[in-house]
């Protein structure tokens, strides 16, 4: 006996492979992102600032600042947190690990501890491969304790995002975020900025992997 396919089916299967091709193609590119970011980071940090500068120009400071921008939502930026959205993210991250912050690294302004970035979700592998001496796998409860430390000495708490993912909560200060430097010193707003939904949009990131429900009708 024939089997006949049902054409919304097929179409709704098409869609679907299509949706997950886009996404392994968005997560392979995030990774190799990343994996270069974390072998030039402290370069990479150095070159925003650098860039940042020419948005204080008159003839060319607002192309910078559009083309730095477009940049910090499509590419690389990072986002406010509060106390209790960093304790959320990382109660639901799937592996965590902490290494050093990367901006205070580059630019030591003040005394504030160095170790306070904690990678999260699959992303911290790249991290811990490429830089082992400098990162460690934590538990939760750890990770919890110093996104305590940190907002009790006044840090600030943000959630990085590489591309489309998100790979770090820092834990930073005024006069060393390089994100937060770019937004209040040099115009770029993109490069650190507020979403009410960002808690949301990681566990949809999680979820990512899941394949959605093919609908029959």
């Amino acid at each position: 006996m024939t089997s006949v396919r049902c054409p919304q089916h097929d179409s709704a299967e098409i869609r679907y492979n299509r949706l997950g091709l886009i996404r392994s193609v968005k997560v392979f590119a995030m990774h190799h992102a990343l994996k270069l970011y974390s072998r030039y980071q402290q370069s990479v940090l150095r070159y925003y600032i650098f860039q940042a500068k020419w948005a204080r120009l008159p003839l060319v400071g607002k192309m910078v600042r559009r083309v730095a921008n477009l940049y910090g939502k499509k590419a690389h930026g990072a986002y406010l947190l509060t106390h209790d959205e960093a304790n959320e993210i990382v109660d639901i991250a799937e592996g965590l690990a902490l290494g050093p912050c990367a901006c205070r690294t580059v630019f030591p302004n003040c005394d504030s501890p160095i170790s306070a970035e904690i990678m999260v979700g699959p992303s911290r592998n790249i991290f811990l491969d490429e830089k082992a001496h400098d990162y460690r796998e934590i538990t939760k409860q750890e990770a919890r304790d110093i996104l305590r430390q940190c907002h009790q000495s006044g840090l600030i708490h943000t959630i990085v995002k590489c591309r489309q993912g998100f790979y770090a909560i820092c834990n930073c200060c005024a006069c060393c975020c390089v994100p937060l430097r770019l937004n209040r010193q040099y115009g770029i707003g993109k490069a650190f900025s507020r979403d009410n939904g960002i808690v949301q949009q990681f566990k949809e990131q999680l979820r990512g992997g899941a394949k959605p429900p093919i609908p029959l009708r």
